[in-house]
């Protein structure tokens, strides 16, 4: 029976390690992604906006520019979001690292522990890293407690081993208290399908800031995160939706989880600044199936609009 046991501990073990390993190394060398050209300014937008004084006239440009582009957030002033650095139009949820220096897409936040952007090509690894550190710690301190209680009631040998278990237990149950609180809060962000940054600051749409305005429903928010295909959902492999530069959004104020507005009230469209319908469906190909096809475009949205759709 006790052989038995220390199989199946081993076992666990080196699995827990070989998870926690993989993920960690995925988190650290995929390079997180940057915008496509498409978002770039041309050559003759460049001169151009160095030639105008900034405010309205680089705006005007910029205007025209994102007309192109799947945009649909703004700075706190409604001015089209801009990179000075990269010299670039951000797509939504695209935000410029100091420490990279380089635009981030969906970018989380720069974790020094991964000295890497978290970000839409490597969110997965970083949540999955976060998982698998917490329970190969949870399942460290979970087997030495033993021994741990052994060596408080004189239990062990008196050996230079009582200390190393005395170590050995302490370390990883404060590893796993800190690890608990910083996965349960990226599992919530993940169910309300948000950056850190976004947490912090709610992304500003033509109608204003909006936390939930990326947010789907729990069950469509781990998908964009995870993917279709659950059976993948647990190994460090890239299965994100989307192409990190478009994103579904629901453009409303209530959370979606909540309960349904009243009858009347149309709660997949918003006014713009000047009386269009905002569209409640994403612009790419690729992430319309997460919305379904209960959610269409009003009959009342513009032809640039619907333009869009390609």
């Amino acid at each position: 029976m006790i052989s038995y046991l220390l199989v199946v501990c081993l076992v666990v073990y080196h699995l827990l390690f070989i998870m926690f390993v993989w993920s960690y190394w995925k988190t650290i060398f995929t390079k997180p992604l940057n915008p496509s050209k498409e978002f770039h300014l041309s050559y003759t937008d460049r001169e151009q906006i160095e030639r105008e004084d900034r405010g309205e006239g680089q705006q005007e440009v910029l205007r025209r520019m994102a007309k192109e582009l799947p945009i649909y957030t703004r700075t706190l002033s409604g001015a089209i979001r801009y990179c000075d650095r990269c010299q670039l139009v951000k797509p939504d949820r695209c935000h410029h690292c100091s420490v990279c220096d380089k635009c981030i897409l969906k970018m989380d936040h720069h974790c020094p522990w991964v000295n890497n952007c978290v970000g839409f090509s490597n969110y997965k690894f970083f949540f999955l890293f976060l998982a698998y550190s917490l329970l190969y710690c949870m399942f460290i301190a979970a087997t030495d407690l033993h021994f741990f209680i052994k060596f408080w009631t004189n239990g062990l040998p008196d050996t230079q081993a009582k200390f190393h278990i005395m170590f050995l237990f302490f370390a990883a149950a404060m590893f796993s208290i800190s690890l608990s609180s910083l996965f349960g809060y990226h599992c919530w962000l993940v169910s309300k399908n948000r950056s850190t940054l976004e947490a912090f600051r709610a992304p500003v749409f033509r109608h204003g800031p909006d936390k939930n305005g990326f947010s789907l429903g729990c069950s469509k928010n781990i998908k964009q995160a995870f993917g279709d295909e659950k059976k993948y959902w647990l190994l460090p492999v890239f299965t994100s939706l989307g192409d990190g530069c478009s994103f579904p959004t629901c453009l409303v104020n209530q959370d979606p989880e909540q309960p349904p507005t009243p009858a009347g009230h149309n709660s997949t469209t918003k006014n713009t600044a000047d009386g269009h319908p905002f569209p409640a469906k994403p612009l790419r190909d690729s992430q319309n199936h997460l919305l379904g096809s209960g959610h269409t475009w009003s009959e009342g949205a513009s032809d640039d609009e619907k333009s869009k759709l390609g």
